[in-house]
């Protein structure tokens, strides 16, 4: 059977499935052939040691590579080379799809709940809410008693701040208020669940600190061009990093929209993009010529899949990219462009800024950005120093 020189042992009826499988991920045929040659050494071991495939998990492959180590191989595998092969025979439902259940601690179980409600009841996105986990799973743990209680009967206003004092003197102003921000969706999740018998959420005191004291950082337009220039269209690589950064740069995107953006979110025929935004935010935005032609091209390029999501990992297996990619796109591309690095936010704060410096007012650009409260599009009024300077009051004693 080719890709293993020798009998596959106890795998051996997974081998073509799992060949097919692997080729329709994008994984090159020599990669292939050594995916199976590890499915070999693994089915013979299998088949040694009297263990079935259905029995298959992370414990008997790291028991198959400890006897390889003992044995004296030297070139040894990691558990993580298999992780596709399980998947596969979990996916066929040769084995288990979960693993037998194990009894967690109840701060585990109030973690799994709270982590339910903010992606469901919230909308919170992903990495929102592994800001808030974090949080949640410090003060649940410092309440949790040694004999597997929650300690939470008799929580008051007092400890609240306590622990609120505790984390945030170690903090600025700005993760301090997010802190609290965490800590009140916390409270208010234990008292829907009957954890608590009083809405702590309101006890949470305040973070003294002034909003929007910073000015919008932009880029100069020419630094845009030498980012999008810097993306090599030849490759299929530097095709999807052009349409990134034109959609950030030209539409204003977050990184997370551009993540998330799906094949039937593109309106050909009426010239239209739905982005998906914030809080399960739907938008739809006017298709650019030059953006519309930018994705096409990466789009004539990348494989097939069955995914709707429109950009994906370069490397097999071809996965939806993550929002923190797009920034690493953006970083890449100040790094060949000789440019300081910077991150894909400011590429929505360029936008923003050439607007207003073309005259659009602010009402616009909060249209364009898609801003839930115009006062979130006021701080770019900062950047417009022509018209203040218009209505600004002279310094007493200075001449206008």
């Amino acid at each position: 059977m080719s890709g293993t020189r020798r009998k596959p042992g106890s795998l051996g009826p997974y081998v073509e499935g799992y060949r097919a499988w692997l080729l329709g991920l994008g994984y090159t045929p020599s990669t292939v052939r050594g995916e199976l040659k590890l499915v070999g050494q693994l089915g013979r071991w299998l088949a040694s040691r009297g263990v079935e495939p259905a029995q298959l998990d992370d414990v008997v492959i790291k028991k198959f590579l400890a006897d390889r180590r003992a044995e004296g191989f030297k070139r040894i595998a990691t558990a993580r080379s298999f992780a596709q092969l399980i998947k596969h025979l979990r996916a066929e439902g040769v084995v288990s799809a979960r693993s037998p259940e194990v009894r967690v601690a109840p701060v585990g179980d109030l973690m799994a709940s709270y982590k339910q409600w903010l992606m469901t009841d919230r909308a919170l996105a992903p990495s929102t809410v592994l800001r808030y986990e974090a949080l949640a799973r410090v003060f649940l743990q410092g309440r949790a008693t040694s004999c597997g209680e929650l300690g939470l009967d008799g929580l008051n206003g007092a400890d609240v701040a306590r622990f609120l004092l505790g984390e945030c003197a170690r903090l600025s102003v700005g993760s301090a208020k997010g802190r609290v921000t965490e800590l009140r969706s916390l409270l208010r999740f234990l008292h829907l669940k009957g954890l608590t018998a009083l809405s702590l959420a309101e006890s949470v005191p305040p973070v003294a600190g002034w909003r929007d004291t910073g000015v919008p950082k932009a880029m100069p337009v020419a630094d845009i061009e030498a980012l999008l220039q810097s993306c090599d269209r030849s490759t299929l690589a530097g095709t999807r990093d052009f349409a990134m950064v034109t959609l950030l740069a030209r539409l204003g995107l977050r990184s997370a929209e551009v993540a998330s953006l799906e094949v039937a979110d593109l309106d050909w025929r009426a010239g239209e993009l739905i982005v998906r935004g914030k809080a399960r935010r739907q938008d739809r935005l006017p298709l650019p010529h030059d953006v519309g032609e930018a994705v096409v091209a990466y789009l004539s390029l990348r494989r097939s899949v069955g995914t709707r999501r429109v950009f994906l990992t370069l490397r097999p297996p071809h996965r939806p990219v993550l929002p923190g990619l797009v920034g690493e796109v953006v970083q890449r591309a100040c790094r060949r462009s000789g440019l300081p690095v910077v991150g894909a936010h400011r590429l929505r704060h360029t936008l923003a800024t050439e607007l207003l410096r073309q005259g659009a007012s602010l009402v616009d650009i909060s249209q364009v950005l898609r801003h839930r409260d115009l006062a979130t599009t006021a701080v770019y009024a900062k950047v417009d120093l022509s018209r203040l300077r218009q209505v600004a009051r002279p310094w007493p004693g200075a001449a206008r």
